[in-house]
């Protein structure tokens, strides 16, 4: 993570050691010329699945008739966001959510847990005991108008649970999902989110760089 004045990089790298959902090829850049091999140029070719790292995912996910990324507003995308921190959680309920005194006006909600920790302490292991949410959690984030939710792992259900039921709660209640985000030198409190997608044409979602401007002089950091 990087920090410049008042932005915060909230977006992992994107490279070969990155861990990735079990059943994913992960990524891979490859040289197709380089000035190496006597080439005028150097010229990459990227491969990987479009949940890859930092990314948001919309409604198309997992709903035949679902917006695509190139379709998703970016008033959505950008705008003022609200950081809740549950260091402790394993499972995040509607309980949990209530201590947070999220302010009644958050649309964008970005949940900092243990998480954030996982990226520098395991590398490129994929860990199956991240914290995610409950199903009634999920459905609570939908009753309070959140617009976008994102988490500081790879996924929004927890790793034993079914794979689609908060997805389908949160995609069917209007909320863009941003997953992959690293969050361990932010605080709690609201910031501006701008988090900016490659603009796929009818895909389900898309690697984004996300990044935060604080609203005020802090330090951000535990």
């Amino acid at each position: 993570m990087k920090k410049s004045n008042n932005l915060i990089d909230i977006s992992v790298p994107l490279d070969s050691a990155l861990p990735t959902w079990p059943g994913s090829e992960g990524m891979k850049v490859e040289r197709l010329s380089c000035f190496e091999n006597g080439n005028d140029v150097n010229v990459s070719r990227l491969t990987c699945d479009v949940h890859t790292g930092t990314h948001i995912e919309t409604s198309l996910h997992f709903l035949p008739d679902g917006e695509s990324v190139s379709q998703i507003p970016l008033d959505i995308l950008v705008g003022n966001a609200y950081v809740a921190y549950l260091p402790e959680a394993d499972i995040i309920t509607p309980d949990d959510l209530e201590t947070l005194e999220i302010p009644d006006e958050t649309e964008r909600l970005l949940m900092k847990t243990g998480n954030s920790r996982l990226w520098e302490e395991w590398g490129d292991m994929f860990r199956q005991d991240f914290a995610a949410l409950n199903s009634d959690a999920a459905e609570w984030i939908v009753e309070r108008g959140i617009k976008l939710f994102g988490v500081d792992y790879l996924s929004v259900e927890l790793y034993r649970e079914p794979a689609s039921r908060n997805h389908i709660t949160l995609l069917r209640g209007g909320v863009v999902i941003l997953e992959g985000l690293n969050l361990s030198m932010v605080n709690a409190g609201m910031y501006e989110l701008i988090c900016l997608p490659i603009k796929l044409v009818g895909a389900e979602g898309a690697p984004a760089r996300a990044v935060l401007r604080t609203k005020s002089a802090c330090c951000c950091g535990d």
